[in-house]
């Protein structure tokens, strides 16, 4: 009697560009150590960059959350070693590199790209005969410069199995720009919601003390890296006008960028309170955090003030299922992410400013449509439908 094999778990490989704070990468990271945990799939990564400077931060992928992250779940991570600091033209790999890369890739049944820009090193690889999925988390292709040439080009030397989509925004924006629609799937962001949930009021209480924030202020958070997508001068617009009209208000500025180490930011604040410095005392740039459950749980309403780009912005979800109304300009799938939770504005940092004084008030009302639509942000349905990609995109290339 001969005991059937069990199946080999499909190998996957995917590219990144570099280990820094996004919500790209953290979605990216969610998905690959959730399904290598699973047991069905065995994923690895490769990065191109060992440290990247953004926003006015060197982030070296050692530090990375994100890569910590990766290792802890059991997946092996490499790198291709370079630095943004470095100089090097983003677009010449050398022979080294491409046999590095070769070598990661002929080790896997399928690669995934996080976002397009590694497919310029895909489309560098000759012979290669892996099936590639590319992860997109935007909805504006126009402003990805040569990435979207490099994703057409690998679209249509057919490297590409699939295309998945954060968002119907992102679906549609791509296709419009050339990918073919055969190719693009959408998959929603989701969540680990066992991490971003509602605290305890004295657990509440504690977090706030932590930033010498009273248990009685209104606390608005902004989530996001210090780039002109973002608008960071809108937020720091409206922040002005919610300080004035609200004296138990505070701001708490989290991401990339958002630190007085950041000339640019420090600018922006002087710019906005230069005739109200003493407003300046609530206003809490904090940087790049690691425990942004945290952050939103000890706030009232998360918001976001981006003029373009915005696919399904993770910290909208995040800060909801941690109990912050969402307030939120029309970009990308904001306005469906948010509807019955939430609010969307427009452009006015005055308008803005009403519309989280007006959220912070309506709290305790929006508190049970909060915990109704929690199973709809699950990172699990968002792991099953990466993994039918994956596993599709597979048993599509051995036939």
């Amino acid at each position: 009697m001969t005991l059937s094999q069990s199946p080999r778990a499909l190998r996957v490989l995917s590219l990144y560009e570099g280990f820094f704070a996004g919500g790209a990468r953290q979605l990216h990271t969610t998905v690959v150590a959730g399904l290598h945990t699973s047991g069905r799939q065995r994923h690895a990564a490769l990065s191109i960059h060992a440290e990247v400077r953004r926003e006015a931060t060197l982030q070296r992928m050692a530090d990375d959350q994100r890569y910590q992250r990766l290792l802890a779940a059991g997946v092996r991570v490499s790198t291709l070693g370079r630095a943004t600091d470095d100089g090097l033209d983003p677009s010449v790999f050398t022979a080294a590199e491409l046999e590095r890369a070769a070598a990661e890739v002929r080790a896997s049944d399928v690669v995934m790209s996080l976002k397009e820009q590694p497919l310029r090193l895909v489309n560098q690889l000759a012979r290669l005969d892996r099936p590639v999925v590319a992860c997109l988390h935007r909805s504006d292709p126009e402003h990805q410069g040569p990435a979207l040439d490099d994703l057409l080009v690998a679209a249509g030397a057919g490297r590409l199995a699939a295309v998945v989509c954060c968002a119907e925004s992102t679906r549609d924006a791509y296709r419009a720009a050339g990918v073919p629609a055969s190719l693009l799937r959408v998959v929603p962001n989701g969540i680990n919601l066992a991490r971003f949930r509602p605290v305890s009021g004295a657990r509440r209480l504690a977090l706030r003390g932590a930033e010498g924030i009273g248990a009685d202020a209104t606390v608005v958070v902004f989530a996001a890296r210090f780039d002109t997508m973002k608008n960071p001068g809108l937020f720091i617009a409206a922040a002005r006008q919610f300080l004035d009209r609200d004296p138990s208000g505070h701001v708490l500025m989290c991401g990339a960028g958002m630190s007085s180490a950041n000339p640019d930011l420090v600018a922006e604040l002087d710019l906005a309170f230069g005739d109200h410095p003493d407003l300046l005392a609530r206003v809490h740039p904090l940087g790049v955090r690691t425990d942004m459950e945290r952050v939103f749980a000890a706030s009232d309403v998360v918001a976001l003030t981006s003029v373009f780009g915005e696919a399904a912005p993770l910290c909208l979800i995040e800060g909801a299922m941690c109990g912050a109304i969402p307030v939120t300009t029309p970009v990308g799938d904001s306005a469906r992410i948010v509807e019955g939770i939430g609010f969307v504005t427009g452009f006015d940092p005055v308008e803005i400013a009403e519309a989280w004084i007006q959220a912070a008030a309506c709290r305790a009302e929006l508190r049970p449509a909060l915990s109704r639509v929690r199973p709809r942000f699950s990172h699990v349905r968002m792991l099953s439908g990466y993994s039918s990609v994956l596993d599709r995109a597979a048993s599509l290339a051995r036939v």
